[in-house]
């Protein structure tokens, strides 16, 4: 839903709306905690390499903090906000950034404010089938994977990176094994005062998460955010990750991107079965299945979440060559 013009323009006369005297509570449905730490909004943006005319796509601006560092940073921002009641808000704040006429493409003016949902987000309405962007985004928990599914393996156009922060656990679920165990080798990973720098062992399981996520591209572990530093608190601590070089190189074409995931899911139909044996039902003959064990060195014993991602890539590529 675009913007409606007679609520763009008589926004300025609901005092409610006024940012200076407005309240919100904010709802647990749409998954909203505001990010309040002006670091960790900053070290986002960084690790976004956010640069003057970037065209970023924001998803869930809330209050807007976020927004004004990248408007600060000279950024053109499509922010996409869900919440009706966040958006005559959001409006007033930055009414001299808007365009003139609501719902045009981020040609128009440095900022577009659209009242949708991102998961029936269309980037082709808003001038984004042909260009380069970045999705820079503290987005709500409880759609986390339907965002991150949406823009790495349903859209054509794919942001070239996405600098988000989600939930911890999520984070390092996505960066499985390419965490480090040596606790000097951890300055990349960032901290906020208060909070230890976290030294990230190299323990973690692969997923169908983790792999999807970098089947598309290069997930990096940026830095925690702690449940304090939200409005409201959520019960569980977050963190910045960085997902870059965002492109569909590892698939040649769609039997191949199909093949992949075809093989991901199966191998992790039965979580507690070796991976041999959850993938005996796909369509191979079994000595296809056992050609390929030996000539990639597969160990028989080995489940589906030990196997890393450069493995599951020389899969692929051998089920979809003729051999």
């Amino acid at each position: 839903m675009n913007i409606n013009k007679n609520k763009f323009n008589s926004v300025r006369n609901t005092v409610q709306a006024r940012p200076g005297q407005w309240k919100y509570k904010a709802k647990k449905h749409l998954g909203q905690n505001f990010l309040k730490s002006k670091e960790a909004i900053k070290t986002i943006c960084d690790a976004g390499k956010v640069e003057k005319e970037d065209i970023i796509l924001e998803i869930g601006p809330g209050k807007g903090v976020l927004t004004e560092e990248l408007l600060k940073r000279g950024a053109k921002i499509l922010a996409i906000e869900k919440d009706n009641d966040l958006i005559n808000f959001l409006i007033e704040k930055f009414e001299s950034f808007l365009p003139s006429t609501p719902g045009m493409d981020i040609d128009t003016k440095r900022l577009n404010i659209i009242n949708e949902d991102i998961l029936d987000f269309d980037i082709s309405k808003y001038g984004l089938l042909d260009k380069k962007y970045k999705i820079i985004a503290n987005i709500p928990y409880n759609i986390t994977g339907a965002i991150i599914k949406k823009f790495l393996s349903e859209i054509k156009n794919k942001p070239i990176l996405m600098a988000i922060l989600v939930q911890k656990e999520v984070a390092e679920r996505i960066v499985a094994k390419n965490r480090k165990i040596n606790k000097q080798k951890t300055e990349a990973v960032q901290a906020l005062p208060g909070q230890s720098r976290p030294c990230l062992d190299s323990g973690g399981k692969e997923s169908i998460l983790s792999l999807s996520v970098k089947a598309y591209g290069d997930p990096k572990y940026i830095m925690k955010v702690s449940k304090k530093y939200f409005s409201p608190a959520p019960k569980v601590d977050s963190a910045i990750i960085l997902i870059d070089n965002i492109s569909d190189k590892n698939f040649k074409n769609n039997d191949e991107e199909k093949t992949f995931f075809d093989l991901v899911h199966a191998g992790f139909s039965h979580k507690r079965k070796l991976f041999i044996k959850n993938i005996e039902n796909l369509d191979y003959q079994k000595e296809k299945i056992k050609k390929m064990f030996e000539i990639l060195e597969i160990d028989k014993k080995i489940r589906a979440e030990d196997i890393p991602f450069y493995k599951w890539i020389e899969m692929k590529d051998f089920l979809t060559t003729k051999n």
